[in-house]
């Protein structure tokens, strides 16, 4: 892969100043701004939020019915298969930005940024992997031999980077970045495990042809990319011939996201302000935080819940299963990860992160979310799967608000001795 990024591009594009023509009077400078707004985390993180509460609050009232009418509505042509469901479209087209955005952080993460250094990256990969093994097999003890856990253990293995870092962002001021940045690269490799997990778990069906197709997309992407051509007009019609290409191949979908991120060029040319994958992720992460995850959480966290199915979370192996994965193998798994890799010397802590700092990030790590619904609503069908997302959410609640008070008290401390 590439590099040659300055080091500054370290870290989501929110934090840095974004190059753009001189505004011309207060529309155009309020829209730049409402877009600065939408590419912070906490922003992203709060759409995500109302999302899902909006979700709960339809799918629970006494328009239930409408909310499934709509998320069930089926559109597109019968044409490779792409009459799918409103819920569909969310999760195979508008979760596809999502990972194409997540490409183009771990491209970035990977050239310029903490995984670039070997030194740097060991941490959080070894993080990444424990949080994703002692999840699953937490998950595999606690279900047994129950129906379904031959797929569901997957759906504790995953980080929502959004939630995550916007809990950071709103409750850890006065942390370390190199916390943010650890928690990010974290992130960012639990994402492509359980992409990688997607691809080979759920690949029920295999369309060689439309394999080859999206496979010389790619290699077209990566030509045009090497060329330095630059005319969008090019690259929209090819990104939708890849995505279509993957779904039709019967590999889900997201994973041409991803695949076209990783293939986006990270270095700039001498006299480029930016290069191509920076220059994207400026212009797509909005679109990713305040559209796409929203809305793919609009229609995945609809669940009908009451007080029988959040007993029943407790009480059936599956959910219970997920929820422990969550919550304890998460926590478990990234801080043991981590302090064994310190401890034999592979890796060292953050620049001024103790440990405690690390055991508060590491509960952040249960807030799956995002890919863990994803994940269940591939690997499980009807009622288990209703009790399997219910459980994500409710993990997500637990480990949200753990990790929160842990977090401000330690940003307590670390506000207390900058004084």
């Amino acid at each position: 892969m590439d590099d040659g990024v300055p080091g500054s591009l370290v870290g989501r594009e929110s934090n840095r100043p974004i190059p753009e023509e001189p505004l011309v009077g207060q529309p155009r400078q309020a829209a730049a701004e409402f877009v600065r707004y939408l590419r912070t985390e906490t922003t992203g993180g709060m759409i995500l939020l109302a999302a899902t509460a909006i979700a709960l609050l339809w799918a629970n009232s006494p328009l239930g019915e409408s909310y499934r009418v709509v998320r069930d509505f089926h559109i597109g042509p019968h044409l490779l298969h792409l009459d799918l469901s409103v819920g569909d479209w969310a999760k195979d087209g508008l979760l596809a930005l999502f990972f194409f955005v997540a490409g183009l952080e771990l491209k970035r993460e990977l050239v310029v940024g903490e995984l670039s250094q070997l030194k740097k990256a060991v941490l959080p990969i070894v993080a990444a992997l424990g949080g994703m093994v002692v999840p699953a097999v937490v998950a595999l003890i606690a279900g047994g031999g129950a129906p379904g856990m031959e797929r569901a253990w997957a759906i504790p293995t995953a980080t929502d980077i959004a939630f995550a870092l916007g809990v950071l962002a709103l409750t850890a001021s006065n942390l370390p970045s190199s916390a943010r940045v650890f928690l990010l690269s974290l992130a960012v490799v639990d994402d492509l495990g359980a992409i990688l997990l997607i691809a080979v778990l759920f690949t029920t069906s295999f369309n060689l042809v439309a394999a080859l197709v999206a496979v010389a997309g790619l290699a077209l992407y990566a030509f045009l990319q090497y060329k330095r051509v630059r005319a969008w007009w090019i690259y929209v019609p090819l990104a939708i011939v890849v995505w279509v290409a993957v779904h039709s191949a019967g590999v889900h979908a997201t994973i041409a996201g991803v695949a076209l991120g990783l293939l986006t060029r990270v270095r700039p040319d001498e006299g480029e302000e930016e290069a191509p994958a920076i220059r994207l992720e400026h212009r797509l992460q909005p679109w990713s935080a305040a559209v796409a995850v929203p809305v793919f959480a609009l229609f995945a966290a609809g669940i009908a819940v009451s007080g029988e199915s959040l007993g029943r979370v407790f009480t059936e192996a599956v959910p219970l299963a997920v929820f422990l994965g969550l919550v304890v193998g998460k926590a478990v798994g990234i801080f043991a990860a981590c302090f064994a890799a310190v401890k034999l010397r592979l890796a060292e802590k953050p620049r001024g992160v103790g440990w405690r700092d690390i055991a508060a990030l590491s509960l952040l790590g249960g807030v799956g979310f995002t890919v863990s619904l994803l994940i269940a609503d591939l690997a499980l069908e009807g009622e288990t799967s209703e009790l399997a997302r219910t459980a994500v959410l409710l993990a997500s609640a637990v480990c949200s608000l753990a990790g929160a008070a842990m977090l401000l008290r330690r940003n307590k401390v670390h506000a207390a001795a900058e004084d």
